[in-house]
């Protein structure tokens, strides 16, 4: 059930439909009238397999529906947190929530933003890397620290980079619902880990909500002129979550030395003029 569980749930109910129809051909038990000598030992398993196949044809189909209606609940559970953290006033909903509950909204601000996430599974509060986010052929480590109280030392961001280091990953994300050290940003400062506190993760979750939106629905303030947002003397904002942007150089490709915008957030939105 666990592992159907992680399906969406129209895969559960296909499984459940693809698993009566295997087991209630097989639970046709063998005809014993034309048994030659030497074939007990044959006859013997296909009445078992029909035997099994018989009860399996009923619980088998059971046990997969009961799995999709927890892989619905847990999706629109997730949904709905989202949901409710966006809808927020402001970052302060984070901090009454449970340590899996804020596994989860991270887990989902990730997705919203295009990555594929695979959650680890975790051993706790602080069960080392919670979340891999992949997004074409770069990898990322992504620690969850849900303290509220205390805030995250440097020896938090040590470790991740340690960990990134051993795996070849290309970036790591450390994120609270607190705050940071002084030395842990000092740690991480040039390197490819990027720290995300409680009201920076509010705000990306507000962002990648928004640019699921339709563009006419942002309003007048979206269609203002292409000089107006290109202009060299300001910066402009991302297309795809409306941060403003920071010029930079291309390193490699057809484009090499050529400057453009990229969004300030990378490597979490990558947008681009």
């Amino acid at each position: 059930m666990d592992l159907v569980a992680m399906l969406p749930w129209w895969g559960g109910v296909a499984l459940a439909l693809v698993s009566y129809v295997v087991l209630h051909q097989l639970s046709v038990p063998p005809k014993a009238s034309s048994l030659h000598p030497g074939q007990l030992a044959d006859f013997v398993q296909r009445s078992m397999l029909a035997m099994f196949a018989f009860y399996g044809q009923l619980l088998v189909p059971i046990l997969c529906l009961f799995a999709a209606l927890g892989s619905f609940l847990k999706r629109r559970h997730r949904v709905g947190l989202v949901g409710r953290v966006t809808q927020a006033k402001s970052a302060d909903a984070l901090n009454g929530m449970s340590w899996r509950e804020f596994e989860i909204l991270v887990s989902e601000a990730f997705r919203l933003q295009g990555y594929k996430v695979t959650e680890q599974g975790g051993g706790g509060p602080d069960g080392g890397v919670d979340l891999v986010a992949r997004k074409g052929n770069e990898t990322f480590l992504i620690q969850c620290k849900q303290w509220k109280a205390f805030k995250v030392g440097v020896d938090v961001v040590r470790e991740l980079y340690g960990l990134m280091a051993a795996q070849g990953a290309a970036g790591g994300f450390v994120i609270t619902s607190g705050s940071f050290t002084a030395d842990a940003q000092a740690f991480a400062e040039g390197r490819n880990v990027k720290l995300v506190d409680g009201p920076k993760l509010f705000g990306l979750l507000q962002q990648a909500k928004g640019a699921l939106k339709p563009k006419a629905s942002q309003g007048p303030a979206a269609q203002a002129s292409p000089q107006a947002r290109t202009s060299p003397e300001a910066s402009p904002s991302c297309p795809t979550c409306q941060l403003p942007m920071v010029r930079r150089t291309a390193k490699k490709g057809s484009n090499a030395g050529s400057q453009f915008w990229g969004c300030s957030q990378y490597p979490v939105c990558r947008g681009t003029r």
